[in-house]
């Protein structure tokens, strides 16, 4: 049986980072079917200290929206008060 990765990722350290600009982390992602490219840079909060990670997703190739946004119902603005 063949395991499933949809809506899974992995970053692995960059280890060919050339630049400061560069991801300190990359790797992709699944989401809905579709397949990204994903990167991830270690940061310190200026206001508290902690650490966290910044991240930025990229398709991969032709990516086409899986869901498309529902539909708002029109609003009668008939009330009557």
């Amino acid at each position: 049986m063949e395991y499933d990765n949809k809506d899974r990722g992995v970053l692995y350290r960059n280890e060919n980072k050339t630049s400061e600009n560069h991801p300190e982390y990359s790797g992709s992602v699944n989401v809905n079917g579709a397949d990204f490219w994903l990167s991830g840079w270690l940061k310190e909060s200026k206001k508290d200290g902690k650490k966290f990670f910044s991240l930025s997703v990229r398709p991969k190739g032709d990516v086409k929206p899986v869901n498309k946004p529902a539909k708002v119902a029109d609003i009668d603005d008939d009330i009557p008060f």
